[in-house]
């Protein structure tokens, strides 16, 4: 007797540009799920693991469709109560948050649930669609009609997330069921493959690359290589018929959610268990010196002299090599801008967030007379978490919109995001 399954992969990676991963990423054979954390030192990172055990529990009930719908709505709100349990344990922590894009397998449905803009997409006869819609500023834009999908690819604001769990207020998740069929490629990730990969470049490689493991590795490097200004994590899963005889597969848990570090700050939390080792775990330390490996002879005492020279010339030219990167890292970092809070106010900052070492990356360039606590709060986490731009003039250009945004508030306070009434007074 044949039944369906799945086959999949999943990988998560930091990225060239952020100091920790806050994306999470779980698949096995009844739940595919991406979520991105938000926040910077606000604990997005424990938020998207969060997500990850939440929903990894809640799939792995036996339950009927209708059921699961209900479900998983209500692990939506189940998520931001666990959310404002870190906040209100720890208050520091606000201003974390997360995405949740997933897929829970019921028979030959699929129910895809979805906050945020991380996406998922469906591979079937070669066409690839997008099954979610972003929960973004652009798409909002997109829709009313005032730019198009390519601009919205590059516009200044592409990062800023209009619907996210962030345990303070109720958020309702798109909800729908989708039949499925025998050869169904699915691939779930988050913002830091789709914003740098045209769904084109997707396409072709769901067409080309057979295996999950090698397509998810092929996806993430195609981040890699476009510069992966944010984390990236990547699930893909493939339908397939099966016999029921066959060996279950483990779950895959990646990212933030498979940290030993994150799921120990949270020790009451059901983590799921995943086929993928420790990462803490090295491999047994050797009592006796290695073997000679074949083809590299080991020098003799009378060939000291030789390999010392050897040293010397290869050390001179990786630290000319490391000049030559020092330089075009430092031009790198001049040519950006990023738009953050400065003791309350919106500030224009240039360089990169962070520090090399004792050496920040950043310079502070303009503190506005914008206070942050008049915006909406989808721009007040964006802001936390740094408004990236190309330029100077990309970056006045968000602290204009961010002017109306708060201009907005003022006249209609009561409008959901607005900080309200009696803040703005």
């Amino acid at each position: 007797m044949t039944s369906l399954r799945l086959q999949y992969a999943a990988r998560s990676d930091v990225g060239l540009r952020r100091p920790g991963n806050e994306d999470s990423g779980f698949v096995d054979d009844n739940l595919l799920l991406v979520a991105d954390g938000m926040g910077g030192y606000a604990a997005g990172e424990l938020a998207s693991a969060m997500a990850v055990a939440t929903f990894a529990e809640i799939a792995a009930e036996p339950v009927s469709q209708e059921d699961l719908l209900e479900h998983l709505a209500d692990g939506v709100d189940q998520l931001t109560e666990r959310i404002g349990d870190i906040i209100s344990a720890e208050p520091s922590n606000q201003g974390m948050g997360t995405t949740v894009t997933g897929l829970a397998r019921n028979g030959s449905r699929m129910v895809v649930f979805h906050v945020g803009d991380s996406r998922a997409y469906l591979l079937r006869d070669n066409e690839l669609a997008q099954i979610t819609k972003d929960h973004t500023y652009v798409q909002s834009l997109v829709d009313a009609g005032e730019i198009t999908p390519e601009e919205a690819r590059h516009h200044p604001r592409r990062n800023l997330v209009s619907r996210a769990v962030d345990g303070m207020r109720h958020v309702e998740a798109d909800l729908s069921v989708r039949e499925t069929r025998v050869g169904d490629r699915f691939l779930l990730c988050s913002d830091g493959l789709s914003g740098v990969v045209s769904d084109a470049e997707l396409s072709a490689v769901l067409r080309e690359v057979a295996d999950p493991t090698a397509a998810v590795t092929r996806l993430v490097d195609m981040a890699l290589e476009a510069g992966a200004p944010d984390n990236v994590t990547v699930v893909v899963a493939d339908l397939l018929e099966s016999d029921e005889a066959e060996d279950e597969t483990n779950p895959v848990v990646v990212g933030a959610a498979g940290e030993p570090a994150n799921r120990a700050k949270l020790p009451n939390v059901p983590w799921p268990v995943d086929e993928q080792p420790d990462p803490e775990q090295s491999e047994p330390r050797r009592t006796d010196p290695p073997p000679p490996t074949p083809g590299i002879i080991t020098p003799d005492r009378g060939h000291q002299g030789n390999w010392l020279k050897i040293v010397l010339v290869v050390g001179a030219t990786l630290l000319t090599g490391l000049a030559i990167v020092g330089v075009a890292l430092v031009w790198w970092i001049s040519q950006q801008w990023y738009v953050a809070p400065q003791d309350g106010q919106v500030a224009i900052y240039r360089g990169v967030e962070g520090n090399l070492g004792p050496i920040p990356l950043q310079q502070l360039h303009l503190v506005t007379d914008q206070p942050v606590l008049e915006l909406p709060s989808y721009d007040q986490e964006q802001l936390r978490s740094g408004i990236e731009t190309t330029s100077l003039s990309a970056a006045e250009k968000v602290v204009a919109e961010l002017r109306q945004e708060a201009a907005k508030c003022k006249a209609k306070p009561d409008e959901p995001g607005c900080p309200g009434e009696q803040t703005l007074q």
